[in-house]
């Protein structure tokens, strides 16, 4: 079994910051590539930035240059760091894992989502 808890969501001014952490547990043979969606009300789920087992990164133009996403392999746990925040970052953000189960399964795993509003 593997589980993915996610933390630092809340509520904050445009302009500020907050960062987002997700830890992955249970029987991992080894983490792939690591990322983080958001769904903001009556859109679609999106990709926000992703991180592969490399260390390269993407991000999705809205993002580029305001959050950061990086991992931190020895806690099998990805950040995403939220600067510059504006309204239209408000949504439920969700960590999405690939995680090797074995030398040759592996599956994509899904955080429970928190909740980042960007509000004055």
């Amino acid at each position: 079994q593997v589980q993915l808890v996610e933390s630092g969501g809340g509520l904050v001014q445009p302009g500020g910051s907050l960062r987002l952490s997700c830890a992955a547990s249970g029987s991992i043979f080894s983490i792939n590539a690591m990322a983080w969606y958001r769904q903001a009300p009556g859109k679609q789920r999106e990709l926000v930035a992703s991180i592969a087992s490399s260390d390269t990164t993407k991000y999705s133009d809205s993002v580029k240059g305001r959050f950061t996403i990086s991992r931190d392999n020895a806690k099998n746990t990805v950040y995403l760091q939220m600067n510059s925040l504006k309204p239209e970052d408000t949504a439920v953000y969700y960590c999405n894992v690939e995680i090797l189960l074995d030398n040759t399964h592996k599956r994509a795993y899904w955080g429970q989502g928190t909740q980042v509003t960007v509000s004055s």
